[in-house]
């Protein structure tokens, strides 16, 4: 099942890293439940929904974000922005899979619907903004 989903994405510069986050989950069997990481931000401790993303070392560092299809823009912290490119590169792949194997075929709609769902419990301004 792996071959089909990278082989699908292949000539897609800006998938390569998600592509190489995304064979690492899969050939590790990554048990995202137990992995999960924490961050505090703005007094509340928020529970981080991909073990593996790349978090930043200044997490909390602000970054403005466009949505590519309204034009609008947001700023967010990095860590915020790393959940919202593991979610729409998620999607982007997840698409990509679907379109040789049948809609819904491709198991990274689960990440996508995990990004989606943390960005509506814990950034619901930028979840309009970007996602919705």
């Amino acid at each position: 099942m792996l071959q089909n989903i990278t082989s699908t994405i292949t000539g897609c510069a800006p998938c390569d890293k998600m592509r190489l986050w995304i064979a690492t989950l899969f050939w590790y069997n990554c048990d995202m439940k137990t992995k999960t990481k924490t961050i505090k931000y703005n007094n509340k401790t928020i529970k981080l929904p991909f073990a593996d993303a790349d978090y930043s070392d200044e997490p909390l560092t602000m970054e403005t974000v466009t949505n590519p299809f309204s034009g609008e823009s947001i700023a967010m912290p990095r860590f915020a922005v790393a959940v919202y490119d593991v979610t729409m590169g998620s999607q982007h792949i997840a698409s990509k899979y679907d379109s040789t194997n049948g809609d819904g075929a491709s198991p990274l709609w689960n990440d996508v619907r995990k990004g989606l769902d943390w960005f509506r419990q814990y950034f619901a301004k930028e979840y309009m903004v970007l996602l919705d």
